[in-house]
């Protein structure tokens, strides 16, 4: 399943209130964990998506103009 970046913002706001409204650290840490690992997950997806958007990109690319031979 892909995720949008509009759906993790919606997800991790979710997690973020679910981590206020918990009473003590101890019942927020399931949710911080899987807050984190979302976190990493959507960095290292972005690093990925820049590093392939500089791979299709660093090559010199000429475009001739052929009507030069035309007399």
């Amino acid at each position: 399943m892909d995720f949008t970046s509009h759906d993790i913002a919606v997800i991790e706001q979710a997690l973020q209130l679910a981590i206020r409204s918990q009473s003590s650290g101890a019942k927020a840490q399931p949710f911080q964990e899987v807050l984190g690992k979302l976190q990493m997950s959507a960095n290292a997806a972005m690093n990925s998506a820049s590093i392939h958007k500089v791979s299709m990109h660093d090559g010199i690319r000429f475009d001739y103009d052929d009507s030069s031979d035309v007399l």
